[in-house]
Order: C-alpha cells, then structure tokens, then sequence
C-alpha cells in the first residue's frame, strides 16, 4: 500500500492498543535499547513508519516513568547513505550521555556482499542522535564469521570495561554469539565465542545478558519443536551460567523457551532493573491489524526472578482494582483493557473464555497436565509459516503443575492477551471486535480470590 494511501487508511480506522508500545503507524518489530535515563525509562524499537509491512529500518522510541504509560518521541535513527536500515541494538548510560550501539546494515548486492556492522550514536538530551559510524566492523570481526550474519550488539558494563555479546554466525556453520570488550564504545577487540558451538536453530538473534542474574537470553531462528515447546516459526530462549573472561559462557543447562504463547520473540532487559519486554508478535504472520494502520507492538513489562534454573515473570503495570470476588465456582464479568487476577488453593478445575460475544471466543483452560490456550474463535484468523496440528487449530500448550497455591494472572489489551501461572507466560496477539469483551470463569477449588485491576 502507498503511503499516502495507507494514511487515508488510517485516518478512516485507526485502532490501537491502550497500553502496549506501538509505534502509532506503521510497523514495530524488536524491542532496542531498554534503558533508564534522566529518571525515566526509554524504550527503542524496530520501526518502519510508512507501511504496514517491513522496510527500511528506523529507531522509533518512546519513554516512561511508570511502565505502563508511554510517551511518543521523535524517531531515533534513520537509515541514510552509509546504512540501508538501522537494526536492532542496545544503550548505554555514559559521561551523562545516551549511547546507542546498534547495526548499521548494507543491501549491497545481496547474498554474501551484505554487510550488517556495529555502529554508534549518542545524545545528551536523550531524543536527538548524532551517528559515529561504525565502531565494531570487519577487522574486528574474526575471518571465519560471517559479516552477512553479524547483528544485534547488547552493551553492558563490568569494571569499568565495556563489553557487547553480537548475534553472529560462522561460515559454513550455525549461529553463535562472540563478546567484544572497549574502553571507551569506539575501539572494540574480539575476546571470545561465548558456547564455542553452533545453535540448534539457523541464526541467533538479539541476545542479552545480565551478570546479577547470570541469565541469558537469546532468540533462534527455525529452532527445532520440542513436544508442546518451540512450535513458532522462530523462538526466544533462556539459560542460566556464568561469563568468565576469557573463557566464555558456561551454561548450566540446555536452553529453555522463555513463552508459551504464539506471539513472543526477541526479548531484552533494563541494565539496571530486571524488567524484560518482548516482541508481541511473529515473523511470517499474517496481519489483520492492517486495516487498523499498524503491525506490531511490544509486550507488558515483565520482572524477572529466578528461581533455582528457572525464570519467572510478573508482568508490570499501573492498575487499581475494581472488583473482587471470594470462593465462587462460576464468576461473569467484562474484560477488554485491563488485568485480572485469580489465586486458587487446592485448584482441580479451570477454565475461563475470554473476549467473549456471541460469535467470538478465546478459551484458556486446564486439561489434565496441561493449560490449554485457544484462540481459533478469538475473531480475525491469523495463520502463519507453522504447519503442526496445534498451530493449524489455533491452540498452544504450557505445562500443569499440581502444586497447592496456583496463581493466574491475565492482562487483556484490544488486541493482545498475555497469560502467566505461576510465573510461566503464554503470550499471543487476537483480533476480535471490542464489543467481545465478556469473561466466563469456571473453577473448582479449595478456596480463590478473583481480583479485576484497571488501568490508572
């Protein structure tokens, strides 16, 4: 579609979601540059302003004093003749500066002449950017990597060095991630590959790390399925070890799928605070919300915790509760943009239909071992490059844990539900009409507690 078309389009339908970042036109894709500065968060993202499908890759970004409001700021990075787009990358607090490390990415002819390398930009106000050109490039990338398949920098600190972890891949190989150290962002030196192995998948992308946590994340293309697990397209996993200089990375397990749901991908964390957000979203998807004018947004903070090998999520937003029920085995109520909140002891029976009317539903329920969530009544189909029967009939899975305190915790947008049990999430995007906004709750307990917040 034209642009000036898709403005007209727009302007006639505009439909967004009340309080997930979009990028208020156009299309969003990776979260970039979570970051706190001058007492607020920002957040970047992938952004094409001028069409409902991907293009040349901009920096949109917006920021927050609370995680759940969003301001709009200008757009941060622009393509322009040293870089055909601007993709995904990281920020950095330094000398009272924003520092953006991000990857400059070259079409060339295409193939094995592309070139993705690492740039810099910085700001003193945090809105306006000044670029400094590339900073990590071929000479610094060892000869055996590929410069086609070498994105996604994640800066962090650790005393008084910089490092940034980068998406690469090896010739001939799989994917990989390689750290760099630097004193000052501009001259950077190879120091290791964190695994020394190739990923399962084709291409890691977008990974990130914290040291207080000894987490890290990382995305995979076309990662193998695994039972219930990895059956999108692409996934977003988790691990947890310890970065040794020079060593590497040492894991203290296999990586594990860090969501459930259909539309989750490439998440990154504030330096300072352990608050995740993610690409509610998928790659090879179709789009209904292109009538509405825009294609993507980004999940609802998460915080992270960890526990044991595991990382739990609580998702993160400014809500007031407005209605509570106690001990009830069939509970109606209405639900379009806000949360809902359910702690049940001694649970045996759960099912809840969500963004219900007569003719549309999304159904999330407890059978046997398993949560079952499916959305293939929620409204306008969304179908995608996945082939399995559970991904054709619309369902996605999460394990059941029998444990004697269950809490469920549901955050509904216009166009997104966003499930956690116990911490574990199952994030996906639905595109019902806002009139479907009943909620039908069926539980049988030892005794719970309904709680429904809404949003300050």
């Amino acid at each position: 579609m034209a642009g000036g078309a898709m403005a007209e389009n727009m302007c006639n339908q505009k439909l967004l979601p009340v309080f997930h970042i979009t990028g208020g036109e156009g299309w969003i894709n990776d979260p970039n540059g979570l970051v706190e500065f001058h007492g607020e968060y920002h957040v970047f993202f992938q952004y094409y302003p001028h069409d409902c499908k991907w293009g040349p890759m901009h920096w949109g970004h917006v920021k927050s004093r609370d995680l759940t409001h969003w301001e709009r700021l200008p757009i941060a990075l622009y393509p322009d003749e040293n870089e055909d787009g601007c993709f995904s990358g990281s920020a950095v607090v330094w000398e009272g500066k924003l520092w953006l490390l991000y990857t400059g990415f070259k079409q060339n002819e295409g193939g094995e002449t592309v070139r993705q390398l690492q740039c810099l930009a910085s700001s003193d106000d945090g809105i306006h950017f000044v670029k400094h050109g590339v900073v990590i490039g071929e000479k610094e990338l060892p000869a055996d990597y590929c410069p086609w398949d070498f994105r996604d920098p994640k800066v962090f600190r650790r005393g008084g060095m910089f490092y940034c972890i980068v998406a690469a891949k090896k010739r001939g190989a799989g994917g990989r991630i390689l750290l760099f150290e630097s004193e000052d962002l501009f001259r950077w030196k190879f120091v290791v590959d964190l695994f020394e192995r190739d990923g399962k998948g084709f291409m890691i992308e977008c990974p990130d790390i914290r040291d207080d946590m000894g987490l890290l994340l990382y995305s995979e293309q076309f990662y193998p399925a695994d039972g219930n697990k990895f059956l999108n397209v692409h996934s977003s996993l988790y691990c947890f070890g310890e970065l040794t200089l020079p060593r590497g990375y040492r894991a203290e397990g296999e990586g594990e799928i860090v969501d459930y749901g259909f539309d989750f991908y490439a998440p990154q964390t504030f330096p300072n605070t352990p608050v995740m957000i993610g690409w509610l979203n998928m790659w090879d998807r179709t789009n209904p919300f292109e009538k509405y004018g825009f294609a993507g947004q980004l999940t609802v903070p998460r915080r992270l915790i960890r526990k044991g090998n595991r990382l739990l999520q609580q998702p993160v937003y400014d809500g007031v509760p407005v209605r509570t029920e106690k001990d009830f085995s069939i509970l109606s109520d209405h639900l379009l943009v806000g949360a809902v909140k359910v702690q049940a002891k001694g649970l045996s029976e759960f099912s809840v239909c969500l963004r219900k009317s007569d003719e549309y539903v999304t159904l999330f329920e407890r059978r046997g071992d398993v949560w079952i969530f499916d959305r293939s009544k929620s409204g306008m189909p969304i179908s995608g490059a996945e082939k399995d029967a559970d991904s054709l009939a619309g369902i996605r899975r999460m394990p059941y844990e029998d444990i004697e305190q269950t809490e469920i915790e549901i955050v509904s947008d216009l166009f997104s539900l966003e499930i956690f049990v116990n911490g574990i999430s199952l994030s996906s995007v639905i595109c019902p009409p806002t009139d479907a906004d009943r909620l039908d709750l069926r539980i049988s307990a030892g005794s719970c507690i309904y709680t429904r917040y809404q949003m300050k």
